[in-house]
């Protein structure tokens, strides 16, 4: 049997603390091979009990059916036990999850109630339950239902991701119009992509908090600000020798001189020096550098600010993590493909690294010994071999302009 520690993925995390709070009831973990086939052919599990959606999560490839997993939340703290009961390669495991204690970290913390703590408060009275995925701009329904059924009224702000902070303070707000008894429990409900299996899943979780009604608030209507007031990461993705690194330091250069935007620079070989200290150049640690610089680069776009970033990158699903990862936050992605050839790479070789990759002094060299994977999904492609450094930026910043991120 093997022991391993591991750290799900934001949704994960938000459908985990929904199975050890019950609000997923009956599931008690996550889901294996024929229940996330029958649940997406007709609807159900394999016992014949109704449910919408898959419950899912990816462990790391060495998992094998009897390991326990404990499952972390991204400060390292064990939130739970997976005793795993299936995991076929390259699909998501299943098995029975068994909680370590309850949620105390993440905003609003001390506002969490599980479904049984809330129907203790009910006693036994019907309850009107409103789930949030945006603020509330009318009462007047629910306060009307409410009168009718002569009901609680319990407002559930589906409180994922980076909305989730406003949306419970959305729901506070409302809570101050509304009759004292009102109760307000934010449940981390990652939103799914099919609007009827979203619908499906809010009212199942109203149900599990002992509602009586349901009714599911309006989606939020979001108009983002415009593009230079966007966060925003220029990634920049090439060969070693490609001209990225010139290129991305012209551009700080440039937009530090035009001064309109907040500029962090975040080049390859400085991250290594410094953020990844430590790590090699196999496969997973450069997938954990990659990581590591689009973490950063998320952070700092996160309130408007624009990062450039020039690692080598060479590998796709990496790559979308980040732009993922960027995108989460509410900013803008653009990546850079520095297509110069190989040849015209090893051709400059001021550090003589491909010489020593050839002769083998340097292993998994990208280019040579590792495969570079071009990006078939560059906004911008930038061949350095007779193009000036000055004119290479220009591109750069003319496709800034074109696309109104600055001015």
């Amino acid at each position: 049997m093997f022991d391993v520690e591991w750290t799900p993925d934001a949704r994960e995390l938000a459908d985990l603390e929904l199975l050890l709070s019950g609000a997923f009831q009956p599931l008690t973990g996550f889901l294996g091979h024929d229940d996330i086939h029958l649940v997406h052919e007709r609807g159900t599990l394999a016992d014949g009990t109704p449910w919408p959606a898959p419950v899912t999560i990816h462990l790391p490839d060495e998992v094998t059916p009897g390991d326990e997993v404990t499952l972390l939340d991204p400060e390292g703290v064990p939130l739970a036990v997976l005793t795993v009961t299936e995991h076929p390669a390259d699909g998501p495991a299943a098995g029975p999850v068994r909680g370590l204690g309850a949620a105390e970290h993440g905003p609003f913390a001390r506002l969490r109630r599980t479904p049984d703590e809330v129907r203790v408060e009910l006693g036994g009275r019907p309850a009107l339950a409103v789930t949030m995925r945006g603020p509330l701009d009318d009462l007047n329904e629910i306060l009307a239902t409410a009168k009718e059924l002569d009901a609680v009224i319990l407002l559930l702000p589906l409180s994922y991701g980076e909305a989730g902070p406003a949306l419970v303070r959305a729901a506070l707000k409302a809570k101050g119009q509304l009759p004292e008894s009102t109760i307000v429990v934010p449940v981390p409900l990652a939103p799914r992509e099919e609007p009827e299996i979203d619908l499906e899943l809010r009212e199942h979780i109203a149900f599990s908090y002992g509602a009586t009604e349901h009714l599911a608030g309006p989606d939020p209507v979001r108009i983002p600000g415009p593009p230079h007031r966007r966060g925003l990461v220029v990634f920049f993705t090439g060969l070693s020798g490609s001209g990225k690194s010139t290129i991305a330091r012209g551009l700080r250069d440039s937009l530090l001189e035009l001064g309109t935007r907040t500029v962090t620079y975040l080049d390859g070989d400085v991250v290594r020096h410094l953020l990844s200290k430590g790590l090699t150049f196999s496969k997973a640690d450069r997938d954990l550098n990659i990581r590591r610089i689009g973490f950063v680069a998320a952070e700092a776009a996160r309130h408007g600010g624009l990062a450039i970033c020039a690692p080598i990158a060479p590998y796709a699903a990496t790559r979308e993590e980040v732009r993922e990862m960027v995108e989460s936050v509410g900013a803008d992605f653009l990546l850079v493909h520095v297509a110069t050839p190989l040849e015209e790479c090893e051709r400059r070789d001021r550090k003589g690294l491909y010489a020593k990759a050839r002769a083998g002094l340097i292993p998994e060299f990208t280019g040579i010994s590792d495969p570079y994977e071009e990006p078939d999904d560059a906004d911008l492609v930038v061949d350095t071999t007779h193009l000036s450094v000055e004119a290479a930026v220009e591109q750069v910043l003319a496709r800034l302009r074109d696309g109104r991120w600055i001015r």
